[in-house]
């Protein structure tokens, strides 16, 4: 655990406005313990089973964020305490999250996870899956979530141009899918290894797990 490099980062988010996830995946109770001791409050995980395990054992004011695939059949063991799902990447996903949102009464804040990358292998929407799932009026039933952003990831790459083209390219669909009815507030982009470009591309939600936590083993 590098509480330095956290409490650096912390202070740099605070003073731009920027949440910051500190991705806690595969690593213990112990550690998240430790920097919610400090005050923070927001952590990602990747897996449901995981993020269970730790929900029962942890504090109950922590801002769960889900930021792994996300199956439609395990929504509903998340459901009822996560604070933000990260990877809204299909209409199908969308359709389970509202109605599982629905049993519980509950309203469910999402971001849509869009496919900025080179890499096949990244999920999420293009840009038509975008605009069929915001201006079709079947959608419109879907009372029980909030769209309050999108996610993307950048290629996994050395050149800082490719990674700064494809987070402008997403900050340019948050401002043309953005209206007064419905206003995407959140832009989530950047991980340990490219947030700082995020940042300067206009994220407000980084992603952050090896440089505060120290590599997975």
């Amino acid at each position: 655990m590098n509480i330095e490099a956290y409490q650096q980062l912390s202070e740099e988010c605070k003073s731009k406005n920027i949440t910051l996830v500190a991705v806690s995946k595969t690593k213990p109770v112990e550690d998240i313990l430790e920097l919610y001791e400090l005050g923070h409050r927001d952590f990602g995980e990747n897996y449901v089973q995981e993020l269970i395990e730790k929900e029962r054992q942890l504090p109950k004011d922590i801002r769960w964020h889900f930021i792994g695939h996300l199956q439609t059949n395990k929504v509903k063991h998340i459901i009822g305490f996560v604070h933000l799902i990260h990877v809204a990447d299909s209409l199908k996903l969308l359709a389970e999250i509202n109605k599982q949102s629905g049993k519980i009464d509950k309203i469910t804040n999402c971001l849509l996870q869009v496919h900025i990358a080179q890499e096949e292998t990244k999920f999420g929407l293009d840009e038509a899956e975008l605009n069929e799932i915001f201006n079709q009026p079947r959608n419109a039933p879907m009372k029980n979530i909030n769209v309050i952003g999108l996610m993307g990831m950048a290629s996994f790459t050395n050149d800082v141009n490719q990674i700064r083209k494809e987070f402008k390219y997403l900050k340019s669909l948050q401002s043309k899918l953005s209206t007064l009815n419905s206003p995407l507030s959140t832009l989530s982009m950047g991980m340990t290894a490219d947030y700082k470009i995020a940042i300067e591309e206009g994220s407000n939600m980084i992603r952050v797990g090896s440089l505060i936590f120290g590599e997975r083993s």
